[in-house]
């Protein structure tokens, strides 16, 4: 069984977690095309990659940053650290 080390409550299993895409900053003003190529392209790439999951029984999003070459987590990420300001 994959095991994620929760940073709240400690190793859960996979299984309590949904994945919630690529850690991505969205366009602020953006025409039509380049909000498709925003919704819809990804990296893909194998490599470091920030993902957001969601753990169900604590309802808490976190960032984790995952080798999605070797399928490791490297580290949870600070919300912060993913934090990005919405202009007035």
């Amino acid at each position: 069984m994959k095991v994620f080390d929760c940073p709240v409550i400690g190793p859960r299993p996979i299984s309590e977690f949904d994945y919630g895409g690529e850690v991505r900053r969205p366009p602020m003003e953006a025409d039509a095309p380049s909000w498709a190529a925003y919704v819809f392209n990804r990296q893909g790439a194998p490599g470091l990659l920030r993902e957001w999951w969601y753990h169900r029984p604590t309802g808490r999003w976190y960032v984790m940053e995952r080798d999605t070459l070797k399928d490791e987590v490297v580290r949870f990420i600070d919300l912060e650290e993913v934090r990005y300001d919405i202009p007035a």
